[in-house]
């Protein structure tokens, strides 16, 4: 949904003939501009107006401009500050990205460069704006707050969940590894009139299967060496709530038929038992294979599929429903921040796109597990392109280029174009690929490199 709202920026400078200047280039591009030279009458517009962007000058008396920073994301978090500065060197740059800026500019100001970094901060504001938007709207629509997703795929499978969920029909669930199987099936159950009862999970593929029947339906006292006591099963243990059978297509045939009589008669027998003893559960299965293929190898009883496949849900990979990431990082950043990552609010854009270019062979478990490792190894309060490991980007370019620490006093033009120089020849000239290798838009990039002199 595009947002058509004016966006209201604020400029900061002491210097009312350069803040003039800047004004005027972004009010001709579109934007409503309120310029003001002192800080302090910048923080009172800032309290009384819809202000979403402030760029604001790094030398002023009074209050320097981190200062001034600091009190604006105090005051407004979601504001995206640029600043201005005319002393680019790293040590000053770091500190006012390590404070949270959304990016710099370097006095005297190229307008082309100025109107480019204020769209990428439009862009960044309005892209969190859309996912707090899914976010409100998947709250106020879907009852199920573990399950995350507002693409197409994933509102089918909440529209079947809400009408399966307090029924005792079985469900079986389709999906490779790490797309949340186990979340639905939770869900299922907590959503059912069975959810003060217990929810009882196993896996079986990772159960021997000489101990999987023993844990599936229990034994009586005696039935086999080391059988001391009676021991209640999973099954049993499920009585008036769910069990849970995960990867259902590696269970053995022998198992299959045992299962299959709990379904339709609805009773267990213990492993050296005699009687058959009543139980009311709801059973729920979930695999990453084919079980059609294995029907027809003869690896999987046909009653069985049948008895399982009441009501099949098929759960996308991450790869086929890509506009739920940004959505189900901000889960994560907010299900994985600690203390020591509180101050984590978000990811930066050019992140986010290198997650959103990933096709996540691991799926949800695996963007959640990249999310976690990023909190804690990043630089700065929101998780940037750095912190993200190699894999996340094409095969090609995986790994990180040599940053070199540059002697005090070197600009950060300088390491601005090493860095560019570094990146192209990593790619082997190719523009498109440096800008991802760097976190940058292919607009942004090809402005930098033509500003220090490079050529396609």
């Amino acid at each position: 949904m595009m947002d058509l709202t004016p966006v209201h920026i604020l400029v900061v400078d002491d210097n009312q003939a350069q803040g003039r200047v800047v004004a005027e280039i972004l009010q001709d591009t579109g934007y409503v501009v309120e310029q003001v030279t002192q800080v302090h009458e910048g923080l009172r517009r800032l309290c009384s107006l819809p202000i979403e962007i402030v760029l604001t000058d790094l030398k002023m008396p009074g209050m320097d401009g981190l200062t001034f920073l600091e009190e604006v994301l105090k005051q407004r978090p979601e504001v995206a500050v640029i600043v201005m500065t005319a002393y680019a060197t790293v040590e000053t740059a770091v500190a006012a990205m390590k404070k949270g800026a959304f990016d710099y500019l370097v006095k005297p100001l190229d307008k082309n460069e100025l109107v480019l970094v204020v769209e990428r901060a439009v862009k960044a504001l309005r892209l969190n704006q859309e996912v707090q938007r899914l976010r409100d709207q998947l709250q106020e629509r879907f009852q199920f707050p573990n399950l995350i997703g507002g693409s197409g795929r994933m509102q089918e499978i909440f529209r079947a969940l809400r009408k399966v969920a307090d029924s005792d029909a079985t469900v079986l669930i389709y999906g490779e590894s790490g797309t949340g199987k186990e979340m639905v099936a939770r869900a299922l159950h907590f959503n059912s009139r069975r959810k003060e009862a217990p929810f009882i999970p196993i896996n079986c593929a990772s159960i021997p299967e000489t101990l999987l029947e023993s844990e599936l339906f229990g034994y009586e006292r005696g039935a086999f060496t080391g059988a001391d006591t009676l021991r209640k099963g999973l099954v049993e243990e499920a009585d008036r709530g769910t069990l849970f059978l995960d990867e259902i297509g590696d269970l053995s045939l022998p198992l299959q038929g045992k299962i299959l009589r709990v379904l339709q008669e609805k009773e267990v027998k213990r492993v050296g038992g005699a009687r058959q003893i009543k139980v009311d559960i709801r059973i729920i299965a979930a695999t990453n294979k084919n079980l059609q293929a294995l029907l027809q190898k003869g690896g999987f009883r046909e009653d069985l599929y049948y008895r399982l496949n009441v009501v099949s849900l098929h759960l996308p990979p991450l790869r086929e429903r890509k506009e739920d990431i940004p959505l189900l990082v901000e889960h994560f950043i907010r299900k994985h921040r600690s203390d020591k990552t509180s101050s984590v609010q978000r990811i930066s854009p050019e992140a986010l796109a290198a997650l959103m270019n990933y096709d996540f062979p691991g799926n949800v478990r695996q963007l959640e597990s990249i999310v976690e490792r990023a909190l804690l190894f990043r630089d700065s309060d929101e998780i940037s392109v750095t912190d993200l490991p190699g894999e996340v980007f094409t095969p090609c370019f995986k790994g990180e280029i040599p940053y070199r620490l540059p002697e005090q006093g070197v600009s950060l033009e300088e390491l601005e174009k090493s860095l560019i120089s570094q990146a192209l020849e990593r790619t082997g000239g190719v523009y498109k690929e440096a800008a991802k290798l760097l976190g940058l838009t292919y607009k942004t990039f090809l402005y930098r490199a033509e500003k220090y002199g490079f050529k396609p």
